[in-house]
């Protein structure tokens, strides 16, 4: 059954769903806004597949107990590393249809995108805001030669199965394809919100050590590096980053975190 949701406002959005009777959404923690009576909530360490769960034939016993504790474990543990909400928290609707909120912690637009099982979606670090008990969640670390190659790895939000899972970000979203473009797309780090497997995603350095990749870094407000998109598939980009956001809130309190000339020097001593 798909999951009946909307998109509600402007400058902060919101999602509103509507959960028919034995259908369960499941958010990060801090972004349920609010609920209908008849919707329980209930906080898990678990994801919706994970070794919180007893699945049918996955054998009980000390065994099976070890075993789903191992699991909560490691899944826990991965979101800790990632800088993640370490619990979940799980909306049921009882006796007829109920209605729960959601919302991101930014100032922006949201996203519903729907699973099907053939590709897998990535997503920046607290892009998550709800998703379907169908949808998994899980932590992709990127790194090896893409990282290597770009001077630093990633870490991921990745959402598989079937269903819908719904994101944030800050700003307003464009939709870009690389191929509609040669293939290959490069932006600033901070403007990626998701995107769908098949998607090479990685780093590269803004022009060489010469006189114009020092003026990018230290005058263009890039820093070092861009973040370059490859292949063919959908991928989601946000008009406003939160360094951006930071910086400006900075400057607004009597601070300029990058100072006159941006990018690599600060004058912020704190």
């Amino acid at each position: 059954m798909t999951l009946q949701q909307e998109i509600v406002g402007n400058a902060m959005q919101m999602a509103v769903v509507n959960l028919h009777p034995g259908q369960t959404v499941y958010c990060e923690a801090g972004k349920f806004l609010f609920k209908t009576t008849n919707v329980t909530m209930e906080t898990r360490l678990s994801g919706p597949n994970g070794g919180g769960q007893q699945q049918g034939g996955s054998g009980g016993g000390m065994g099976g107990m070890l075993r789903q504790a191992m699991g909560t474990a490691m899944q826990v543990g991965q979101r800790m590393l990632a800088g993640e909400s370490l619990a979940f928290q799980y909306f049921s609707a009882q006796g007829g249809e109920g209605t729960v909120g959601f919302a991101g912690v930014l100032p922006g637009e949201m996203r519903a995108l729907e699973l099907n099982g053939t590709r897998a979606w990535f997503a920046e670090k607290d892009a998550f805001v709800a998703a379907e008990s169908t949808v998994e969640f899980g932590i992709a670390f990127q790194g090896g030669r893409t990282g290597m190659s770009g001077g630093e790895g990633f870490i991921l939000e990745k959402f598989t199965g079937h269903g819908t899972v719904i994101i944030a970000g800050a700003g307003n979203f464009i939709d870009l394809n690389p191929a509609d473009f040669g293939g290959r797309i490069e932006v600033d780090t901070g403007c990626v919100v998701a995107f769908e497997e098949g998607i090479q995603y990685g780093v590269q350095r803004v022009g060489g050590l010469n006189r114009q990749g020092l003026m990018n870094a230290v005058f263009g407000g890039e820093g070092l590096s861009l973040a370059t998109l490859e292949g063919n598939g959908r991928v989601i980009l946000q008009s406003l980053t939160i360094e951006s956001l930071a910086n400006a809130l900075k400057k607004a309190q009597g601070g300029d975190k990058q100072g006159p000339t941006g990018g690599m020097f600060s004058t912020h001593a704190g």
